[in-house]
């Protein structure tokens, strides 16, 4: 198999993967870590979920503002 028929092939994999979350849906989270930049990290079924203003301990209702197939990104709902 050539080098690129093998990365085609891992992006069809990569791509196949259901995102647990959707753009616009609410959560509620428990921010576990921090990014260097300051970001709070949540997990929703493993998927990793970055939350601005938070910090670890926090305990918070988001709504999903991007995503891709590794990540999200999320706001704060009050």
């Amino acid at each position: 198999m050539k080098k690129n028929q093998r990365a085609a092939k891992k992006r069809r994999r990569m791509n196949s993967k259901k995102c647990p979350v959707e753009i616009g849906n609410e959560y509620e989270v428990d921010i576990t870590e921090t990014t260097p930049n300051g970001s709070g990290i949540a997990r929703i079924n493993g998927f990793l979920v970055f939350v601005n203003d938070t910090k670890p301990g926090d305990h918070i209702k988001v709504m999903i503002t991007k995503t891709d197939y590794l990540s999200a990104e999320a706001k704060i709902v009050t």
